[in-house]
């Protein structure tokens, strides 16, 4: 009987990478971490948790990475890329060593480390992108995997396995844009009695988008306010999808109406809007439209106002100073 634990880094919200914990699996074994990005990234979360970058045909990039043991006993720890996808909003990886077109790019200078308790040791991943490679974004992850066999002992094969994932977009000039719209909000009460959010998000850009972000409540009764509250993690859209994203409450707070504000973000996009609700004694409510678009309307408005009175000033006074020449 063999029992896998496998932990994929870069939970939204959870980054592993130079700045961030190192992802461990669930037995406490192995970890991982992303040791550098890109300096165009750098104030990119994303790519302090993850291997994201786009990159013309022909080209190779290397990312070095931090493997960890984590446990008291000595690690025999497997490194190996395999294949993923994006699956039912999820970022799904491939099981075992399952291939895809990314991973036949992908090498390590290393196939394995043998870690002391305690220890930690390094790796560099190479991807060498075929000059003939298509437009697209690829998706795969770069496992370190460690094995307990079973024995008198203890009757359980036992495998963990922590991995980085890659985000790597391929095609000649500029990256093509990341980015999302909120497009409405529905009050929830779970089956547990908690309330609910669900934010129904569309990605409107041409790269993979990994949610996360926070909900905070005011003006609820009494003049209230509660939060922020964590959005659930886990969802992955790939470019032109669309799926909620649910903020799970207290079960304490009372029903409303509360005036909501949600941001959401994946890497540098993000998008704030707010709408007035009330949760429902069961099931789900009536969804409700965000208002900040119409703010923002409003805003770009008052905006082109504000710019063509300018320009109407601008043409008023050269017209002075000419017919004041002539």
């Amino acid at each position: 009987m063999t029992l896998l634990a496998a932990l994929c880094s870069g939970a939204a919200g959870s980054p592993a990478g130079a700045s961030g914990q190192a992802v461990e699996d669930a037995h406490g074994k192995i970890g991982i971490r992303l040791l550098e990005a890109p300096v165009s990234r750098r104030d990119d979360p994303r790519a302090r948790s993850y291997i994201v970058d786009h990159i013309s045909p022909g080209t190779t990039i290397r990312r070095r990475l931090e493997i960890s043991n984590t446990s008291g006993d000595a690690q025999h720890i497997d490194l190996y890329p395999a294949g993923a996808d994006i699956v039912r909003n999820r970022f799904a990886m491939a099981r075992g060593r399952t291939p895809n077109e990314l991973t036949g790019w992908m090498s390590l200078d290393r196939s394995s480390l043998d870690l002391p308790p305690g220890g930690r040791g390094t790796a560099r991943v190479a991807i060498e992108v075929p000059p003939a490679a298509s437009r697209g974004e690829r998706y795969g992850v770069v496992w370190a995997q460690a094995v307990a066999e079973a024995d008198a002992a203890h009757p359980v094969r036992v495998v963990s396995r922590v991995g980085i994932r890659v985000y790597l977009d391929i095609g000649r000039g500029g990256e093509p844009p990341s980015d999302f719209r909120i497009e409405e909000l529905t009050p929830v009460r779970a089956p547990d009695g908690s309330p609910q959010l669900a934010a129904l998000v569309h990605n409107t850009g041409a790269r993979a988008l990994d949610m996360s972000g926070s909900l905070s409540l005011s003006d609820g009764p009494g003049g209230l306010s509660a939060g922020p509250f964590a959005a659930d993690l886990g969802v992955t859209l790939a470019p032109g999808a669309a799926a909620p994203v649910t903020v799970t409450l207290d079960r304490r707070i009372p029903d409303g109406p509360w005036k909501v504000e949600l941001t959401l973000m994946s890497g540098m996009v993000k998008r704030t809007v707010s709408a007035t609700v009330t949760f429902p004694r069961a099931g789900a409510g009536p969804p409700v439209p965000p208002d900040s678009g119409l703010l923002s309307l409003f805003g770009v408005l008052g905006g082109l106002v504000v710019l063509l009175v300018a320009v109407a000033v601008l043409a008023v006074r050269l017209r002075r100073r000419r017919a004041t020449a002539g």
